[in-house]
């Protein structure tokens, strides 16, 4: 523990009520637009009572000799986390993964704040536990899962982390050329983009792609040091292939990708679209195991 008193940062998102209320205005108009598609507003109003209590127990549950701030998701990109800072995740398992990619090693709380509305893989903690488990991290007696997260990083220096995968293709996911090389093999590709996940990942969009194919590659777990790529539809012609289509990707063993787009490619982790790297014609990217994980408070 450092000589300096640590810093708790609590990271919330906006609640689908919150939004609904930004959207129209007031709160009748905004039951009028939930009536008119079969929906009805109080169980969104339920659910947001719920989350802001949990979010208030934990800001209250800050000792009151440490430094504090509180940020939303989307303003993790503009937020300045400290080497002395303990995370507290308020929020869905996706939050997690939202802040996991601006981290270097700060120790992650997952709490969750309606346990009858939210899976908790990765927010696993009740909000009446958080100065004990705040207390704990602080003073590295927790125990942490170190999970392991995917680092792309392009040729001209512009990286980008994720938890759950690395997405690498065309922005509206038609087909996207580029030459692939994995293992000391190269292929030149068209295909509907490819995916690089982690064990987190695993459970999601890898999956759905394994279970559609004959694949001996197997995915890996949450803590384990590899990754698996899958490429996406591959599409067979005389200028493209369908050798290189899935693998397990290792620290020794990245893999390679180099568009041939001229339009529209793009790398993005975890499902965020709106926050990309432009992957450009003759632009490199290596997609590897990154050497950070999120470590994060164990059950």
């Amino acid at each position: 523990m450092t000589s300096s008193l640590p810093r708790a940062v609590v990271v919330t998102r906006p609640t689908e009520f919150t939004e609904l209320l930004a959207r129209h205005a007031t709160r009748a108009q905004a039951a009028f637009f939930l009536q008119g598609r079969g929906q009805e507003l109080e169980p969104l109003e339920a659910l947001h009572q719920e989350v802001s209590a949990a979010t208030r127990a934990v800001l209250s549950a800050i000792p009151t000799d440490w430094r504090r701030a509180q940020v939303t998701r989307g303003d993790l990109d503009r937020f300045l986390f400290g080497p002395d800072d303990v995370v507290l995740v308020v929020g869905q398992d996706g939050l997690v993964a939202n802040v996991a990619r601006f981290l270097d090693g700060q120790p992650v709380v997952g709490i969750n704040p309606a346990p009858s509305a939210i899976a908790g893989v990765l927010v696993r903690h009740r909000p009446k536990r958080a100065r004990e488990l705040m207390r704990a991290a602080a003073a590295g007696e927790a125990s942490w899962e170190q999970r392991t997260m995917v680092s792309a990083e392009t040729r001209d220096g512009q990286r980008l982390m994720a938890l759950n995968e690395i997405f690498v293709g065309h922005r509206s996911h038609q087909s996207a050329r580029y030459w692939v090389g994995f293992d000391g093999d190269t292929e030149r590709q068209s295909s509907s983009g490819l995916i690089v996940a982690t064990g987190t990942g695993a459970t999601g969009w890898a999956s759905s792609i394994r279970r559609n194919r004959v694949c001996e590659v197997p995915l890996p777990a949450p803590t384990d040091s590899r990754l698996a790529f899958f490429v996406r539809e591959a599409w067979p012609s005389p200028h493209t292939g369908v050798r290189i289509t899935d693998g397990v990707v290792t620290p020794k063993q990245p893999l390679s990708v180099r568009s041939e787009m001229n339009a529209g490619g793009v790398i993005f982790g975890d499902g965020i679209e709106g926050d990309f790297i432009d992957f450009h014609y003759g632009q490199e990217v290596e997609v590897s195991v990154s050497p950070t994980d999120l470590r994060l408070l164990a059950a």
